[in-house]
């Protein structure tokens, strides 16, 4: 047996684990932007870079072996450092200004942390580190998930993974779907409709939700809005397309209709609403995060749609766009017509969205705990 160091291993692990510390750093920031709090979050975060910009230089000198996929993982690694390097320059960068030019710096910066776990994710079935990283943190040391994974690394859902789909004329109106790889393609799933905020689309807001809704087991779905963002004031396209949606997944995957979270942030939050509370709405569950919320909503929604419904409101205390306010007159306003209202307030979180509650409010929904 030939215990001697391999280099190229080495090299692989010590570029791999260095990045993995890194995007986590940067996921703990994205959730903390704040247009008045930059130069403390980069003085959390930013030191985080070191360790990868240190392991880079041998990995690239690394000879690779031949091999199956090799040039691919070291090509995805490589794309991978690159956004993580964009999200630290940017992240920066929003550091030495102030309010909301900062907060626009910062947040074109994480486009490069997307990019990252976009690159990575396909290699998730063939390494162990960066398959803990598409979990959160809670299932990290779960055995039997693990367990399941490495089974399904041989034997996939036949629609397992990621798909993206266009709408009916671009972008717009189109989709993206996860589908849990250890899934048994014969037995119904519950259902996550995670919808963006303004200016957003689903393809990018799916990864703010494929972390937990992988180590849950929930098929996933982001539609993209079909105009420039969700029919909360305008006759509602919308609503329809997302029945679209689930109608065309269920020929992928059986979905169980009796759990459906109709979940949005921003816009989407606040879209989840109008859509949610109407009679004949798919969904089950409400989750807005960040949302907006008139009580004269409540006016025109059958009272026997919002009894004992389960919604779940989560707030920033630092939300500078819709006050937190906003969000205790929501829950006192449906409670006052019974529904069964949770209601989280983060004081340290401003408008973003909080992915670390996202683990929680799956648990909600699913009946398992509540947080």
């Amino acid at each position: 047996m030939n215990d001697a160091p391999n280099p190229f291993l080495e090299a692989l692990a010590g570029a791999v684990l260095p990045l993995l510390y890194a995007m986590d750093a940067l996921s703990f920031a994205r959730q903390r932007v704040d247009p008045f709090t930059m130069p403390q979050l980069h003085d959390a975060v930013g030191h985080t870079a070191e360790p990868l910009e240190e392991a880079l230089p041998a990995f690239r000198a690394a000879e690779w072996p031949e091999g199956e996929g090799l040039a691919d993982f070291r090509e995805r690694v490589e794309t991978a450092a690159s956004g993580v390097a964009q999200a630290f320059t940017g992240l920066k960068a929003a550091a030495e200004i102030e309010g909301f030019d900062a907060l626009r710096l910062a947040r074109r910066g994480f486009k490069g942390l997307l990019e990252a776990e976009r690159a990575l994710y396909p290699m998730a079935a063939l390494s162990p580190p960066i398959s803990s990283y598409f979990l959160s943190d809670d299932a990290r040391a779960n055995a039997a998930l693990t367990a399941q994974l490495d089974a399904a690394a041989d034997n996939p859902h036949p629609s397992g993974g990621i798909l993206e789909q266009p709408g009916p004329d671009g972008p717009n109106g189109g989709y993206a779907r996860y589908i849990p790889e250890y899934l048994d393609a014969s037995v119904a799933a519950p259902v996550i409709i995670a919808l963006h905020g303004g200016r957003g689309n689903g393809p990018e807001f799916l990864w703010s939700w494929l972390q937990a809704a992988r180590a849950r087991g929930c098929v996933l779905l982001a539609p993209t809005a079909l105009g420039d963002t969700w029919a909360i004031s305008s006759d509602d396209v919308d609503s329809p397309n997302i029945d679209r949606i689930l109608a065309e997944t269920e020929i992928a995957q059986p979905l169980d209709r009796s759990r459906v979270l109709l979940t949005g942030m921003s816009d989407g939050g606040t879209f989840s609403y109008v859509s949610g509370l109407m009679d004949g709405s798919p969904a089950t569950h409400l989750a807005p995060f960040a949302a907006s919320f008139h009580p004269m909503l409540l006016e025109f929604v059958p009272p026997a749609r919002v009894a004992d419904l389960p919604i779940r409101l989560t707030h920033g205390g630092r939300d500078w766009m819709y006050a937190i306010d906003m969000a205790r007159t929501a829950a006192a306003a449906f409670q006052a017509k019974s529904a069964q209202i949770e209601f989280h307030e983060l004081p340290d979180r401003a408008h973003v969205f909080p992915a670390d509650q996202t683990a929680a409010t799956l648990d909600w929904f699913l009946g398992e705990a509540t947080a």
